[in-house]
């Protein structure tokens, strides 16, 4: 090996200046680096397991800001990382230290892992003044290292799933968490990329109805030393370190083509890929922060800092730095690694965390960002599922609605809306009935459409369906923090009695509220998603703030499931095959409850108990809390009609303690109104039909929805839709009966 290595040296030439990592052309690797600010790289390779290092060699050619060299005869396998000789001014911003070895923000692949030691602080940790001095101990045997690997092939986009905006429906779910008590996935893959593509995964997500797996964070994270001292973990993963890393906790082996391998095995089955990435800070900390990479690399380049005492970061995160996506190589090293995940990886689109951190730039937030500009105009990214969750922590930091066109957003005010309106709060409806209608009054502008409104009631930061509906308050006692961590403000109800209970009405409300929560969720216009294991009721035991529990507590317990989650597991996917089969509920313009032209009907209109239009005084009243949305399909579509465009739906929603007795509407040209759900009732699948004029009793805290046909193609499209949900709800019958579920098979 050391011969092998000298060899390598002696013939070391000056190389390329891109593409920025490591290259391996078949004959040699090429090695770029980025630092303005350097005076000298060197390159350290180590033997196979990353414990020794074997020789250094400067790189010899700097060209605009980039560190080169070319390595003839090397290949994939070699390990590396870098030293960079530079000024320690952290008074002007500056933090080189060669004496830490530093990992390569292009790294496909690492070896090793992260053993935390005083070492990897560049300053003196036990020092006088904490953050001065300058440590000369060797970080290379705590660090991480790189790996060289071979190119992989590029992935054509038009071979994805593709899966229209209009028909999404994501499903929040953690790699780990979502098979690692799986009993049907083999042993040895649970929790990892490879268990997530197992056959009965995907089974589970096709019969549920989703499109989209939207995976917490898979770059290469570390855990922090607060979490190590007290036994746990950063199980979430936002506290990247790697971009370009799937991170090795999640492989079932060592190749990383195992993440390729799963998302082959999505399409396949026509699922999308999205990623949740966390491009808004790293793992290095603030100015007491350990250097792993690019602190040490160019920290005043890499990060904001306080222009005024450029010692100190500005942390518009919280989380102690902020990403200077302002600087040209760090907003292309971001969107390399974007374009890697997708074109080598086969990703299909991304959710932003802390997204307002992207288009920051000195003057504030700005939608008109770098980042934001050459996402648009990228040939690849512009074709992919770009998701925000529009806040951070900084000045002015709450952006819903602000993105730029072609963007999805998370909208907090859906979750926030329908909990409290469920939960029975006074003067909910008026702003109920804004989100029922996709927010138009933060979304509809500059062409963008309903499906810009990422709608979701529950999602990893928070409590789960089951414990929305069974706790007042948080139980977080589990993360060693007193319970002075995550939300307070829940919106929650615990129908009764805090946590479990043995109550029949008590449970019996709070399956119906679950109920509510879903239909709500699914039949609102915009993109719904759900958080995995809602659709049976899993629960954290009341804790809403489960980043660190990487064990029974966060992750979904599928042996678990009773009967009572077996029935809300049908009934979702009973709401899911509405929600695909009636275009009108999920349109691709926004309603504005004008008249029709043609037909001289509304797109939307809004209903009291007596089936006639809302006025304004009733809109007024705080204690209303029962109405109802009409959608006519006939003034929706603006293309060539689909299959059941034209059907009407009625969505009626009951949030009071007391039933309300409600009179069907007469709408031009329908004939009957047919009961679609009824979440008082969810085992009556009789789907009566009533004439215009009917009273139907509306259950308290219940939601129902009925469908009406205009025509007779809609009245056929109705009828063959009412035989196949009998046919499902049927088989959904005999497995609770006690038969094998859905979706529970043996893996492959």
């Amino acid at each position: 090996m050391g011969g092998l290595m000298h060899g390598f040296l002696a013939s070391m030439k000056e190389g390329l200046s891109y593409p920025l990592g490591a290259t391996w052309d078949g004959e040699g690797v090429n090695f770029a680096l980025f630092s303005a600010h350097a005076t000298r790289v060197e390159l350290c390779l180590f033997d196979d397991s990353g414990r020794i290092e074997v020789t250094r060699v400067d790189l010899p050619e700097f060209t605009d800001e980039i560190w080169h060299g070319y390595l003839p005869g090397a290949g994939p396998g070699l390990v590396y990382g870098y030293r960079v000789h530079g000024p320690y001014v952290p008074e002007q911003g500056h933090r080189f230290n060669p004496h830490k070895l530093l990992l390569d923000p292009y790294a496909r692949e690492v070896v090793g892992r992260l053993r935390w030691g005083s070492a990897l602080f560049s300053y003196e940790l036990r020092g006088k003044k904490p953050g001065h001095g300058f440590d000369k101990r060797d970080s290379a045997p705590f660090m991480l290292k790189a790996r060289v690997v071979a190119p992989a092939p590029q992935l054509p986009l038009p071979d994805r799933p593709r899966v229209p905006w209009e028909r999404t429906v994501f499903y929040e779910a953690h790699v780990r968490g979502l098979t690692r008590l799986h009993p049907a996935v083999l042993a040895r893959l649970r929790g990892s990329f490879a268990g997530l593509g197992s056959t009965v995964i995907i089974e589970h997500l096709k019969s549920l109805g989703v499109t989209s797996i939207e995976l917490l964070p898979v770059h290469l994270f570390v855990d922090d030393t607060h979490l190590a001292e007290k036994g746990l973990r950063n199980y979430w993963g936002y506290n990247s370190l790697g971009f370009f890393t799937p991170d090795p906790r999640y492989l079932a082996g060592r190749a990383i083509a195992e993440f390729r391998d799963m998302v082959a095995r999505l399409h396949d089955a026509d699922l999308e890929v999205i990623l949740d990435v966390v491009y808004n800070h790293t793992a290095e900390g603030n100015e007491l922060g350990p250097s792993f990479s690019f602190k040490g690399l160019d920290n005043a380049s890499y990060y904001r800092l306080n222009p005024d005492e450029p010692c100190y970061y500005i942390n518009d995160t919280g989380t102690g730095n902020t990403l200077n996506l302002s600087h040209p190589r760090v907003l292309q090293m971001v969107l390399d690694s974007l374009r890697y995940w997708v074109l080598q990886m086969g990703v299909d689109g991304f959710r932003f965390d802390l997204a307002t951190i992207l288009g920051r730039e000195t003057h504030g937030f700005d939608p008109g960002s770098g980042f934001f500009d050459a996402c648009r105009q990228d040939p690849v990214l512009n074709r992919v599922k770009l998701i925000a969750e529009p806040w951070d922590c900084g000045p002015g930091g709450y952006q819903v609605g602000a993105f730029p066109p072609g963007w999805g957003e998370w909208n907090d005010s859906f979750r926030d809306a329908v909990r409290s309106f469920w939960k029975g709060d006074e003067g909910r409806a008026p702003e109920l009935a804004t989100r029922l209608a996709a927010s138009a009054d933060r979304f509809n502008r500059r062409g963008r459409r309903p499906w810009a409104s990422i709608n979701f009631i529950t999602a990893h930061d928070g409590f789960t369906l089951h414990d929305l509906v069974s706790y007042n308050d948080k139980h977080n006692e589990a993360n060693g923090e007193d319970n002075n961590d995550g939300h307070d403000d829940n919106r929650s109800w615990n129908c009764g009695a805090e946590g479990p209970t043995d109550d029949p009405d008590i449970i019996a409300l709070r399956e119906r509220q679950k109920r509510n929560f879903l239909a709500t969720l699914l039949f609102a216009h915009g993109t719904p998603m759900l958080l995995a294991g809602d659709e049976f009721g899993r629960t954290q035991r009341g804790n809403n703030n489960a980043y660190c529990q990487d064990n029974e507590l966060g992750w979904v317990n599928w042996a678990d499931i009773d009967a009572s989650g077996e029935r809300l597991l049908a009934f979702a996917r009973h709401l899911l095959v509405l929600r695909d089969a009636l275009p009108v509920l999920r349109p691709g313009r926004f309603s504005t409850g004008e008249m029709h032209p043609v037909h001289e009907v509304r797109d939307v209109a809004w209903l009291n108990p007596a089936g006639t239009e809302l006025e304004e005084k009733e809109w007024s009243d705080p204690q209303m809390r029962c109405f109802g949305m009409l959608a006519d399909g006939r003034a929706q579509h603006t293309v060539v009609p689909h299959p059941g465009s034209d059907v009407i739906v009625l969505l009626v929603v009951n949030a009071g303690h007391e039933a309300v007795e409600w009179t069907l509407p007469h709408v031009p040209g329908a004939g009957h109104w047919t009961r679609l759900v009824n979440t008082g009732s969810p085992d009556d699948t009789a789907f009566p039909a009533f004439v215009a004029g009917h009273r139907d009793t509306i259950g308290a805290r219940s939601l129902l929805l009925f469908a009406a046909a205009a025509d007779k193609p809609s009245a056929m499209f109705i009828d063959g839709l009412l035989v196949g949900l009998t046919a499902r709800d049927a088989r959904s019958r005999l497995h609770i009966d006690g038969t094998e579920v859905d979706g529970h098979g043996q893996a492959d």
